[in-house]
């Protein structure tokens, strides 16, 4: 058995922040943590229906990735069927997030979608795939299109950058390795992003793959590998600011394998037998939301009251978001046909 990764064995550039910027990421933070909380509780109340899977624990490469990605650019976010977290780090509203997971017509997906279906043209969110791996080739067609459309149509303003957000599991999947080859062969502007949450549904990482060390498989097909402390969202930022970088000049892609947990089960449905009380507990104390925040504070950027107020802040929030789910109208049975074909 090989021994489990907690920490990279090369240890990464970490990101230095303003107070603005710090700010920025605690209050991301914050805000999937909190959401993905009231998820877990109007699920259990009745009012959420089907699979719901929570990013609790992970807030880190969400809010490290996409919020270092520019969101007045032509970039995209493609998700995985644990995405409300994503979804909110690419500026969906919550208001928006919260109505689809409760099948309302004001839902970004306009209550079809549902937990695994997000999706938001205005915010360039792909969308949320429920099949294990479904969202890498989605991914790196829409990096060919900027690409293309830079090159081959001479169009300067289209310099985006594509991120790829998919779990452990997935990178066993043949996807996976076709579309590395792809996007090397034509350096597409894409950043695959593996969150290595240690867990596929119920299957031990180490037990499911010959080269547990995701990274190395970049490298293996041309393109840099970076393995990542995916609890501390400023070793996200960094590296993922240079695989930005890298994209957006030309340079091709990048494989971030991002070492991470999830404090909950697989889903709300899984009652979390499988793992170990005590690993949990290793994990549980590099929980990236008080890590940021004891950086912050030990910097003498914030003081605890500001945060304090955040997370006040973002309750109501979230508040707000399930008052507004929950006094909106559900789709209309005669529009049961419409969004399956472009419109004009």
């Amino acid at each position: 058995m090989v021994q489990e990764r907690v920490l990279p064995a090369t240890p990464t550039t970490r990101a230095t922040v303003t107070r603005e910027e710090g700010l920025m990421l605690y209050e991301d933070m914050v805000l999937g943590r909190l959401f993905e909380d009231k998820c877990a509780e109007m699920y259990y109340r009745g009012k959420m229906f089907g699979f719901v899977h929570l990013y609790n624990g992970q807030e880190a490469v969400s809010t490290g990735v996409i919020r270092a990605l520019r969101r007045d650019a032509n970039d995209y976010v493609c998700s995985t069927y644990r995405d409300h977290v994503h979804a909110l780090s690419a500026g969906v509203p919550a208001r928006e997030v919260m109505s689809e997971l409760f099948g309302k017509v004001t839902g970004c997906s306009k209550g079809r979608g549902g937990s695994m279906h997000l999706f938001s043209e205005p915010h360039r969110l792909l969308g949320g795939y429920a099949f294990v791996s479904e969202g890498i080739p989605v991914a790196t067609g829409v990096a060919f299109q900027s690409k293309y459309r830079r090159e081959a149509m001479n169009d300067p303003s289209s310099d985006g950058v594509t991120v790829c957000f998919f779990g452990d599991g997935a990178a066993n999947n043949g996807q996976f390795f076709e579309c590395l080859n792809m996007a090397a062969l034509w350096k597409l502007p894409v950043i695959y992003v593996i969150e290595n949450n240690k867990w596929a549904i119920g299957m031990a990482h180490e037990r499911a793959t010959s080269v547990p060390e995701i990274y190395k498989k970049g490298p293996a097909f041309g393109m840099p590998g970076v393995e990542v402390d995916g609890m501390d969202v400023l070793a996200v930022r960094g590296v993922a600011q240079e695989a930005i970088a890298r994209a957006r000049a030309g340079e091709g892609p990048t494989v971030i394998e991002a070492l991470t947990y999830r404090f909950r089960g697989h889903s709300l449905a899984d009652p979390d037998e499988l793992r170990a009380k005590e690993e949990k507990e290793v994990w549980s104390k590099r929980d990236p939301i008080t890590r940021l925040a004891d950086h912050l504070l030990g910097e003498g950027l914030v003081q605890a009251e500001e945060l304090k107020e955040i997370d006040r802040r973002i309750q109501e929030h979230v508040n707000d978001a399930v008052k507004f789910a929950l006094d909106s109208p559900e789709p209309d049975p005669k529009d049961l046909y419409k969004y399956i074909f472009a419109e004009d």
